[in-house]
């Protein structure tokens, strides 16, 4: 099995919502379960307009491969009322999910780049993918936690802790 990394987050509507049923939604795929989920964490728009993001990271395993796993991602955020306007980068979105990272796999196609390319530049990467996994490496890059230095100026607020935005569910136990 594969080891990924998700990101989520979500600016419109009511991201902490949408953001538990995007998760609800992956694990009830078949080929993926849980590995850990961080809390949840509000940033500043980047490149973007609109009210502040919301911000987590999900690591699961799983038995597709990098581009069924991102397909996947992209039919849930349709699902979820994700709307990509024609022309317009980074619109504000109810729902977003970057595949960040899968196993040590590096590739770059029309549709996917692996590690995701602005992964080290990203607080709302980085805080929440460090707080599962703070020891974690990546090929070409090293360990990601060197990387927090340039996005200290980036704003993110902790939130809720996992347990608190997610309640019960019987897979964060």
């Amino acid at each position: 099995m594969a080891r990924a990394y998700i990101g989520l987050g979500g600016n419109l509507g009511n991201p902490e919502k949408r953001l538990a049923e995007a998760i609800e939604a992956l694990l009830s795929s078949n080929g993926i379960s849980f590995r850990a989920v961080s809390s949840l964490y509000q940033t500043d728009p980047i490149d973007s307009s609109g009210p502040d993001y919301l911000n987590a990271v999900l690591e699961v395993e799983c038995t597709l491969t990098p581009q069924h796993l991102l397909n996947l991602l992209l039919e849930v955020e349709r699902g979820l009322g994700r709307v990509r306007p024609s022309g317009v980068h980074n619109a504000p979105r109810t729902v977003d999910l970057d595949l960040l990272i899968f196993d040590d796999v590096t590739c770059d196609t029309d549709t996917l780049i692996l590690p995701h390319p602005r992964l080290t530049q990203r607080a709302f990467v980085l805080y929440p993918l460090l707080e599962i996994n703070p020891n974690i490496r990546i090929e070409r890059l090293g360990k990601l936690h060197k990387y927090l230095a340039k996005v200290q100026n980036q704003r993110i607020k902790l939130i809720k802790t996992s347990n608190q935005w997610l309640g019960d569910r019987k897979w964060l136990k």
